[in-house]
């Protein structure tokens, strides 16, 4: 199959790569001419890992191309994926479908026979439609059909999370799209990657709604952290307690700071927004969104609460700065307002993340950035844990007491079991513990 991604950011790029690693041919187009460029040149925008050598087997197979050139990007393919930013719109917190509007009219005039135009962007019910008559508009004469076909792609384990995924959903109901579609994901046949077909709108709302649930999850066990400090309860027992519940499930029951990312902030608002067009209100995603919005700032409080109350001129080290480990991507995460925190109090904030520290530069540019972790520790007066990076599972403790004004460890993410860290003459400071 001939495979088109407009966009060559974060899903674009990975699914294209994903696509040609299982023998389609696939074009990725981007209108960035530096970020094509560097894609050339065998660079990755972004960090994710194993992409780097996915993109350089299969540029050197000849089964995946870069360019800038729409048109030539666009014209034999079979299905043409459109995955371009959709960020909240400034002022409303609506989906901004602007970039995806634009590729459909370009799009339009560049289709040659029958073809699949895919929203596989993060799009609002009622989306599909308006592309589809946007295309109609632009070219009468095109033959063609628009499904959706969202993403489910974990930042750090997006390579695994497309080769084997938990679901494919298809939304459409063209039985010519339907069978391209089919036979896209056909190398997942082997795997027995359940493919779901269903209404386009049905699967516009599935993303958005899958990713709310799973907000929902995570907001609801750091409420649960929070009652576990005041009964002193250890939240990873009750976890685990009620995680091994079949129908509640482990995952995403990790207490923290808070949610942060390229998804959940992002596409809870515009579920939101969503529902209040319709009439339809949401009110505990309504209630999430307020509650991971106030957790971040309490996390800050939180560290300050371990210095006595009062931080002004001391310095406080923070691990870890991205929204999640193994990525790159500094939206909406917790580390931004924990950090503010500190500072707005009078803190001086030395920081080290192992892929971070570049993007974070711009959001936050009064911070110390350091060489490693124990750089940040030296003449620190508190070591806070904001990310769980493998790099800071096995700190030496020993080194890392030396390093401190004083033996005090915040672990946001419960990274440490409290006992360890006590034992090796700290005091220690946990989520729900």
């Amino acid at each position: 199959m001939h495979i088109t991604m407009i966009g060559s950011g974060y899903v674009g790029l990975v699914s294209g790569a994903c696509f040609a690693d299982f023998g389609h041919d696939v074009v990725c187009v981007d209108k960035d001419e530096n970020k094509i460029a560097a894609l050339l040149a065998g660079r990755m925008p972004i960090f994710e890992p194993g992409l780097d050598e996915l993109v350089a087997r299969n540029v050197a197979a000849g089964r995946l191309r870069f360019t800038t050139d729409l048109t030539d990007g666009v014209k034999d393919a079979h299905a043409v994926f459109i995955a371009v930013g959709t960020p909240s719109r400034r002022g409303d917190g609506h989906a901004d479908l602007s970039y995806v509007y634009a590729a459909a009219e370009e799009i339009a005039h560049a289709i040659k026979g029958f073809t699949v135009i895919v929203d596989k962007s993060t799009v609002p019910v009622g989306t599909g439609d308006e592309v589809e008559r946007i295309i109609r508009e632009a070219n009468p004469e095109a033959d063609f059909a628009v499904v959706s076909n969202p993403e489910f792609l974990r930042e750090g384990a997006a390579i695994d999370d497309f080769k084997r995924p938990d679901r494919i959903v298809i939304g459409g109901d063209d039985p010519r799209a339907l069978e391209v579609m089919r036979q896209v994901y056909r190398p997942l046949y082997l795997n027995k990657s359940p493919l779901i077909e269903m209404s386009r709108r049905g699967a516009e709302l599935t993303k958005y709604a899958g990713n709310a649930f799973l907000a929902t999850k995570i907001t609801f066990i750091n409420e649960i952290a929070d009652l576990c400090e005041k009964v002193g309860a250890d939240v990873q027992d009750v976890a685990r307690g009620i995680g091994l519940d079949n129908r509640i499930g482990s995952k995403f029951l990790h207490a923290g700071p808070g949610y942060g990312g390229s998804c959940f902030p992002k596409d809870t608002l515009a579920l939101l927004k969503t529902s209040q067009d319709y009439d339809a209100p949401q009110r505990i995603v309504e209630a999430v969104v307020a509650v991971n919005d106030n957790r971040k700032r309490a996390m800050g409080r939180k560290v300050i609460a371990a210095l006595g109350g009062e931080v002004r001129g001391k310095t406080v080290a923070l691990l870890g700065l991205t929204f999640k480990p193994n990525t790159d991507d500094m939206r909406d995460s917790p580390a931004i307002a924990i950090t503010q925190t500190l500072e707005d109090a009078g803190a001086i904030v030395r920081a080290y993340d192992p892929e971070g520290m570049e993007p974070a530069k711009t959001l936050l540019p009064k911070i110390v950035y350091c060489k490693s972790a124990y750089d940040a520790a030296d003449g620190a007066d508190a070591l806070v844990i904001a990310t769980e990076w493998d790099a800071f599972r096995a700190l030496d403790l020993g080194r890392i007491k030396q390093l401190l004004t004083q033996p005090l460890i915040v672990d946001l993410r419960n990274v440490y079991p409290r006992a360890m860290i006590e034992s090796a003459g700290f005091t220690y400071h946990g989520v729900g513990r």
